[in-house]
């Protein structure tokens, strides 16, 4: 059975007694990036696109992702700075032309995504060099991605550096303008339907997951 289930599936509680402590300031920066990876996880992937300021489409993918509120709707992700203290293309796109893309990663593109990764060089249009075909959007200049079956576009509220030099955040406030979702997928009402999204994320190392294995945990009354 499970980790924390018994042989009938039910729910159980482990206590954990022994630890390894970790104090960050004695390590590594390198080294606790990796513990990080590994224990913050599963984590969705904004597969972003950007333009520059010469007109060149950029493609990435980050998994320090995530949507933060609706009022006004938003999405943050985070380029780290690279080991060499430059910044990626994105940041460098962004600052040029505050607009973005986030696309969705399903399981079908994992290869493409994970080719797009790499470090091409700045004049490359990468949504052709990963295979991709672009999409005009509506309100922002970045191409959505026709291979991805939600995409959103956003316009940059702000960036917020945490930390300087090699590997420190580079947290980007979206605010959401559009959302498209694919008819393939769509629910009425405006939502996605989750098993036919069939979306990737990221573990630790060269890991990744998919959303197959699911579960409902109805909310419990108040106070209970």
């Amino acid at each position: 059975s499970a980790p924390g289930s018994d042989s009938a599936g039910e729910s159980r509680m482990i206590q954990y007694n022994d630890y390894v402590p970790l104090i960050t300031a004695d390590r590594e920066n390198r080294a606790n990036f990796k513990t990080l990876l590994s224990c913050v996880i599963p984590r969705p992937i904004a597969f972003v696109s950007t333009i520059s300021a010469t007109g060149v489409h950029n493609l990435a993918p980050f998994s320090f992702f995530n949507g933060v509120g609706s009022n006004p709707t938003a999405v943050v992700f985070s380029p780290c700075t690279k080991a060499d203290g430059t910044s990626k293309d994105t940041i460098i796109n962004l600052r040029a032309v505050p607009e973005c893309v986030v696309n969705v990663v399903p399981y079908d593109i994992r290869n493409e995504m994970n080719q797009a990764s790499t470090a091409y060089p700045p004049d490359v249009d990468e949504v052709d060099a990963a295979g991709f075909t672009p999409l005009p959007s509506r309100f922002v200049r970045p191409a959505r991605v026709a291979q991805s079956p939600v995409q959103m576009e956003c316009k940059l509220l702000q960036i917020v550096p945490v930390g300087d030099g090699p590997l420190s955040a580079n947290i980007c406030v979206c605010e959401v303008l559009c959302f498209h979702i694919a008819s393939e997928v769509y629910v009425e009402g405006g939502t996605a339907d989750v098993a036919k999204l069939d979306l990737i994320a990221r573990l630790g190392g060269d890991d990744y997951s998919t959303i197959r294995d699911r579960f409902a945990l109805p909310k419990p009354e108040s106070g209970r």
